[in-house]
């Protein structure tokens, strides 16, 4: 159809050339006798704007002939947005492209951090039917219920017509997982967000403070245990006696996303083979739950022992996001588990405020043969809908592929992208709070960018984004020699080298997780099998249970239902 549709755009092109010849013709004829030939201006103005809307309509990067403003439910991000003074979620970098590209705007009916309230804002809508043109959510079962209620525009058409050929392929790149858990009855009803390979978690540390104590580089647990030993007892960062933290973490201790999250202890638990809220085979070839199995026990009881040394944050019960960065940034933490772009967010912080802070990372075994074992997670998590009867819903396929699609470093007009890059604004700072690229992006990114570096590649075959990377890296690089290398700067080349590197060897194995949807019984029981779960783990690990409770959670949890469960997920893998 969008070629049936290009091509008769293309022959009422023609046909109005054949008649605007016709009717010049005409008018040398009789003009000088006075006649008064009727004007054709507006009769081609009209067509020609008609087929104008018909383009943007029907194609990934046709430019609307007017404005189109459309409301949006804005999700943001609370911590730190990075973006340049003077600039808001209506009014930046991403929106002036696209203005400039589309000839769209976004006017924002709410904008809520997603960390808080943003659940909330959203659930409201949906009970009183009022939503915006465009929303993020956040979760399937919201997605489920959208569709439930007929709430949302089938996105199927214009996902085949206006999303670009690269769009398309990086979708493919995730197989066929993603796209089907947005779509229902053979409808695509949403569009996901895709969740690159983060690879696992990596040991963030002060290595200033490992070469004043003479600590020597970690590369297990154990050593892990060492560092935070004499980090808490020695106080290298001179807090005063009791008052340096040790390993921070969050009061979940494990994510049900894999590592694509700070501040978690998934690597304690991989080290016994144990794979907390992840569907896993285990050694028999079924289908179990990595938090009931008996390694989580083990885990369970490292972390123990951790808590009651003071290797582990005494305090992490209490802690939210702000707590977490606020201990790191001020120097009374030296030491957490995080995934590769941790210096972004919130290491570049840390060295804003102390330059003699040397965060360094290292990747941690999981086996005695040295290799790391992680859980894969969700390919997404968020999904764009909009609102049902909307006149525009071509526009996120749009909005999508302009801001997603190849666009090489250096080309006219992304200059503003480019700094947006560099100074690691949020991406929250788009107007879809999502972001599409390749499922093994990091790699293709670090690979590029050796390449360029060791002079095997030119700059001008980089992309956007690696453009922008490799422009950091390259000034990090000079600032080395010079010392005057910016925080900026340092965590462009430690995020995207330094890190990148460390995870992106063979010794790197990942678990295949295999179920991240909803079963029939988890709709009635999950969020009570959830509750009971955080319960259990966090009353083993400060002590308020005997380890031994693990065994009567593990009870406890297959008949409230979890049994069923296993049952229902197994269904679907067998």
């Amino acid at each position: 159809m969008k070629g049936v549709r290009l091509l008769n755009i293309k022959v009422r092109k023609i046909l109005r050339g054949a008649v605007l010849s016709s009717f010049l013709m005409v008018s040398m004829v009789v003009g000088g006798c006075g006649a008064k030939m009727p004007s054709s201006a507006t009769v081609l103005g009209e067509q020609e704007r008609e087929d104008a809307w018909e383009e943007a309509k029907t194609t990934p990067f046709g430019k609307y002939p007017e404005k189109v403003v459309y409301s949006l439910g804005k999700m943001t991000e609370a911590a730190n947005s990075h973006m340049p003074s003077g600039d808001t979620y209506e009014n930046n970098a991403y929106t002036r492209f696209l203005l400039k590209q589309l000839n769209v705007q976004n006017e924002d009916t709410f904008e809520i951090d997603g960390n808080n309230d943003y659940k909330e804002k959203v659930a409201i809508s949906i009970a009183s039917k009022n939503l915006p043109d465009v929303m993020l959510v956040d979760n399937e079962q919201t997605l489920q219920q959208l569709v439930d209620q007929d709430l949302i525009e089938d996105l199927t058409d214009v996902y085949k017509s206006c999303t670009s050929d690269r769009i398309k392929r990086i979708y493919a790149s995730y197989g066929d997982k993603i796209l089907a858990k947005a779509t229902f009855d053979g409808r695509l009803m949403a569009l996901p967000e895709t969740n690159i390979d983060n690879g696992p978690s990596l040991f963030w540390v002060r290595k200033d403070w490992m070469d004043q104590l003479g600590l020597p580089a970690p590369k297990t647990v154990e050593d892990v245990q060492k560092i935070l030993t004499a980090f808490v007892k020695k106080d290298p960062g001179h807090n005063g006696k009791g008052k340096t933290v040790g390993l921070v973490t969050r009061p979940e201790l494990t994510g049900d996303c894999g590592y694509s999250q700070e501040y978690q202890t998934d690597i304690i638990f991989a080290s016994y083979g144990a794979y907390p809220q992840q569907w896993v085979r285990d050694k028999d070839g079924r289908v179990v739950y990595g938090s009931i199995q008996p390694q989580a026990k083990k885990a369970l009881s490292t972390l123990r022992s951790m808590y009651q040394k003071g290797q582990l944050d005494r305090d992490f019960l209490v802690r939210n996001s702000n707590n977490l960065v606020d201990l790191i940034v001020s120097g009374r933490c030296g030491a957490f588990f995080g995934p590769w772009w941790a210096p972004n967010n919130p290491l570049m912080e840390s060295l804003e405020k102390n330059t003699s802070a040397r965060w360094v990372p290292y990747l941690i075994a999981t086996d005695k043969e040295g290799n790391t074992s992680f859980a894969a997670q969700n390919p997404t998590g968020k999904y764009v809908v909009v609102r049902k009867g909307y006149e525009h819903p071509e526009i996120v396929m749009k909005i999508t592929s302009v801001l997603f699609d190849k666009m090489t470093y250096g080309q006219s007009g992304t200059e503003e992208l480019e700094n947006y890059y560099k100074w690691n604004v949020d991406p929250t700072a788009r107007p879809l709070s999502i972001n599409v690229d390749y499922k093994n992006a990091l790699d293709i990114c670090y690979r590029d960018l050796v390449d360029v570096i060791t002079g095997g590649k030119s700059p001008s075959k980089l992309d956007l984004l690696e453009g922008s990377y490799y422009c950091a890296c390259k000034e990090y690089i000079q600032a080395v020699n010079r010392q005057s290398a910016t925080p900026t700067d340092w965590a462009a080349y430690t995020s995207r080298i330094t890190a990148c590197r460390a995870i992106s060897g063979d010794n790197v194995k990942e678990v295949p997780s295999l179920f991240y949807g909803q079963t029939k019984t988890m709709k009635s029981n999950w969020w009570k099998l959830q509750e009971m779960e955080r319960a259990a783990y966090l009353s083993i690990v400060t002590g308020d249970k005997p380890l031994s409770y693990f065994d009567t959670f593990v009870k406890e949890w297959k008949k409230e239902g979890g049994d069923q469960i296993t049952r229902e997920v197994a269904k679907d893998h067998s």
